[in-house]
């Protein structure tokens, strides 16, 4: 853009040429009419004005490659000189290579200069800008200044960010390859090679290359089974990714059956397929079922002529085949009345050692078969010898279920739920009631009949949790249910929420999860450090407590929602980190379920990232954690706490030692270190101080000071200790500390005071300022209270929802259809924030449902209702907003 005066002096230009003629045209008149009249003018025109320099040529931003120099130039008219001026500071005029020549048009003077800029020159910059230079050009009616061109040092880093990776997939499946290109200035032009082909979607509209540089497949043929590589090019150099090789695979189909072969000797005929349609390739699937068929042709006609066959052909045996036939029916016949009087004699005790308890009416007869797990029988006068060694009731559950049917709960004297005595034998089982409970270790379920679960008014909440057998264990027989790290609960088609109290980690179960009339065992589970292998791998960090959720295998009508906490330090204004959620197989192996930010149609899952937690949507229950790495080129962090503890009891030795704990800032890690230290006698001495933790090779440093050396001294041989970066980062061993011991002069000394510092090698730190008396007991110190600490281990059915039922309907029926303008299951998504990737709710039968969903498990502790309120009403639905004020609490 030029600037003003230039503009105006192009304006002059037609102006002046205008004078030039008219003086001209002045002259020839004057002229003649001299020569008649013999009078000179009294004055004569002056010659015009010369204009500001225009640029017909302005310098050019350029690159540096290796250690070859730049050119720039410029050229302006009229200019009676010009000069280039870098970064404030003039160039020197020797320096200049300068031209000059004549417009042939104007007439005017153009003068064009060149400068060379080093590779020396731009490196020995300081400051956060780049190198520029600009062009000033003069002439007699002022100057004018060119636009800044920047000269930068051209490179390309050597490793991708990321790589492609090679894949199996079956024909026609959707197929992603990405690829993030090495850092570069310029930033790098990628191009895709299929076997060392430039892929062109021009010409194959089957490949799409993204913005991202992703290549997309869109349906995979047998012709896309290749080897896949990403280019990556600027000016400076050229870099090959590793090459992916793509299988497209192809499962094997039957042909249609082949015609039925004649009728043989045997009166049967038979009929064979093949399987070719299509074939298997490239490792598909071979066809399951047989390839050939057989049946009676003739309708059983011939079966007599076959039977008198066989008798002609066994009648050479003589009497002895008849003996033979005759003892082994009489063997079979005793052995099978012998079975039928061992059963009756144990149906005969089993129903007497019922009849031995006190019953004192139908009801505890009838619930007796439906006992808790804490359950004991009641004391008897006459225990039979059998008593002791009976077998667990295996079909014994609990649960409560309000109804005019029966009661798992409520005591035998409570009359409201008790069943009216009949004449039906007292241990018949309820005649609408079916418990099946299966072998399998991960899956038990619990079904009621069709008119016993047709409406809510019938079992209108579960409250009670329970465990399906005393003895019963209903996951893998890994996973160890320790004292505070593991809930379950049995849940049917009303749904519910697990909790872990003080821990960060819960799973909601929406209503309609189950199937209709199906009950199970579900639980929640935190697996021990030491008692699992670790998701992470190379530089990956463990973010997240190990979470098992159960029964796996478990077939789910709708995604539920798994809660995890996790340490990743999220709120930079660029994005430190590579997010990953992972599942363990049972094998034990770790494999990625989804990586933040790369979500596709494929992915099984949608995670829902929070600054302290994440929200998993899933549809397979299992074992999964979240892992991490930094996103370069910044470092990423970690938030740590560091907890400090003592001994809670008088001290009465010389001896005095202090622990410091690093552990991730996660209410799971606190909880665990807090249980150790109880068991150990110790005791917090404050709230735990945080600490980022940087993702820099740095090791955590520790040492004390100011001790007071007249009563106390340091057994530290050094002057500090360190715990390696690795073990902090890697999340390998845990939980880490390091103990300070101290040694008194003598029992008279009571009171301690110093400071220790925590602090990362080059990195943040904190210090702790102690003041204590050793001699007293020391109360025992609470830290900050962590979110839902105070949510019970349970909740089931409508009592877990903060929205009701009839409310969250409605919400539904109003956004779950496409509107012109927008306003439904978008819009409500955008105003709640889950809207990174919207496709996976329009995958959804009811994308506003799954959308409520992630809403409850996000808002658990505060259930916050105007969160929701307030985004219905900015998307204008005021008929929802009046059905929330009525029928709700909002």
């Amino acid at each position: 853009m030029r600037s003003a005066p230039r503009r105006r002096d192009e304006d002059l230009g037609p102006l002046v040429l205008l004078l030039l003629v008219g003086t001209c045209v002045a002259s020839v008149t004057e002229s003649s009419d001299y020569s008649d009249a013999e009078v000179l003018p009294d004055s004569f025109p002056s010659a015009p004005a010369e204009p500001l320099p225009e640029f017909l040529l302005e310098p050019e931003d350029a690159f540096i490659v290796k250690n070859r120099p730049v050119q720039l130039r410029c050229r302006a008219s009229p200019a009676t000189q010009i000069y280039f001026k870098c970064n404030g500071e003039w160039v020197n005029q020797n320096d200049h290579v300068t031209r000059e020549s004549l417009d042939q048009m104007t007439g005017l003077v153009v003068r064009e200069v060149e400068v060379s800029v080093s590779r020396t020159q731009v490196e020995e910059l300081f400051g956060l800008e780049d190198y520029w230079c600009q062009c000033v050009a003069w002439s007699s009616a002022g100057t004018t200044k060119s636009t800044r061109a920047y000269v930068r040092i051209a490179y390309l880093r050597k490793n991708f960010e990321q790589e492609p990776l090679g894949r199996e997939v079956r024909l026609e499946q959707e197929v992603l390859l990405q690829c993030r290109p090495p850092e570069g200035m310029p930033a790098a032009e990628v191009d895709w090679l299929k076997n060392e082909d430039v892929i062109d979607p021009s010409q194959d509209s089957n490949f799409l290359i993204t913005i991202d540089h992703d290549l997309i497949i869109k349906q995979a043929r047998l012709l896309d089974t290749a080897n896949y590589t990403c280019v990556a090019r600027n000016v400076v150099a050229r870099r090959r990714s590793s090459t992916a090789t793509l299988i497209v695979y192809v499962d094997g189909g039957w042909t249609e059956w082949a015609k039925w072969s004649a009728c043989g000797t045997e009166c049967t005929h038979w009929r064979s397929r093949e399987c070719q349609a299509p074939q298997p390739l490239n490792g598909g699937k071979h066809c399951s079922g047989s390839m050939m068929e057989s049946k009676n042709c003739t309708e059983g006609l011939c079966a007599r002529n076959k039977k008198v066959s066989i008798e002609h052909a066994s009648h050479p045996a003589g009497p002895t085949m008849g003996v033979a036939v005759y003892t082994g029916l009489v063997v079979a016949l005793l052995l099978s009345v012998i079975l039928l009087l061992c059963v009756g004699v144990l149906a005969y005790r089993r129903r007497c050692r019922h009849l031995h308890g006190d019953i004192t009416d139908s009801s505890s007869a009838l619930t007796a078969a439906f006992h808790p797990g804490n359950y004991k029988p009641p004391r008897q006068d006459h225990s039979h010898p059998l008593h002791s060694s009976a077998p667990p009731d295996l079909t014994a559950t609990a649960g409560t279920f309000r109804g005019p049917l029966f009661s798992l709960q409520q005591s035998v004297n409570d009359s409201p739920h008790k069943i009216p005595m009949t004449t039906s034998p007292l241990l018949d089982p309820l005649p609408t009631l079916k418990i099946k409970v299966y072998n399998a270790s991960t899956l038990s379920s619990m079904e009621l009949p069709a008119d016993m679960c047709s409406s809510d008014g019938e079992i209108l909440s579960l409250k009670s949790v329970g465990t399906v057998g005393s003895k019963r264990d209903y996951h893998s027989p890994s996973l160890s249910r320790e004292p505070g790290l593991s809930t379950s609960a049995t849940l049917g088609n009303l749904g519910g929420r697990l909790t872990i109290p003080n821990t960060g980690v819960s799973l909601l179960v929406p209503p309609g999860t189950i199937p209709q009339g199906k009950f199970y065992e579900m639980y929640l589970i935190i697996s021990k450090w030491d008692k699992t292998t670790l998701p992470s791998e190379g530089s990956q960090t463990v973010l997240s407590p190990v979470v098992s959720c159960g029964p796996s295998g478990m077939l789910l009508n709708r995604p539920v929602v798994l809660t995890l906490p996790h340490c990743a330090q999220l709120d930079t204004p660029t994005p430190d980190w590579t997010l990953t959620l992972k599942t363990q197989t049972h094998q034990g192996a770790w494999e990625e379920v989804l990586t933040v930010g790369e979500e596709s149609l494929s992915s099984p899952c949608y995670l829902q990232l929070e600054e302290e937690c994440c929200h998993v949507l899933m549809e397979q229950l299992g074992t999964y954690g979240l892992v991490g790495q930094s996103c370069p080129p910044q470092p990423a962090c970690k938030r740590l706490q560091l907890a400090l503890f003592a001994p809670r009891a008088p001290c009465l030795s010389l001896d005095y030692s202090l622990r410091i704990y690093c552990i991730q800032d996660t209410p799971h890690a606190l909880k665990e270190v807090l249980d150790l230290e109880r068991s150990l006698g110790g005791v917090l001495l404050e709230d735990p101080k945080p600490l980022f933790f940087k993702d820099s090779y740095h090791n955590l440093r520790l040492s004390i000071h100011d001790i007071p050396h007249t009563h106390w001294r340091s057994k530290l041989l050094a002057k500090y200790q360190e715990i390696p970066f690795y073990h902090i980062w890697s999340g390998s061993q845990r939980p880490l500390y390091c103990t300070f011991s101290l040694e008194r002069s003598s029992l008279a000394v009571s009171q301690l005071a110093c400071k220790i510092c925590v602090r990362q090698v080059e990195g943040e730190g904190q210090i702790f300022q102690l003041h204590t008396d050793i001699q007293e007991t020391l109360p025992p110190h609470s830290p900050l209270p962590s979110g839902g600490s105070c949510l019970p281990s349970s909740q089931v059915g409508p009592y877990a929802f903060r929205l009701p039922s009839a409310i969250r309907q409605k919400i539904c029926n109003s956004l779950d259809a496409p509107s012109a303008r927008g306003c439904d299951w978008r819009l409500l998504a955008r105003s709640l924030g889950f809207d990174r990737y919207l496709n996976y709710f329009a995958t959804k039968p009811s994308p506003t449902g799954v959308l409520l969903d992630l809403w409850e498990a996000c808002h658990q502790g505060d259930a916050d209702l105007v969160s929701l309120a307030t985004a219905l009403e900015e998307m204008g639905k005021s008929e929802v907003l009046v059905v929330m004020t009525t029928d709700g609490d909002c």
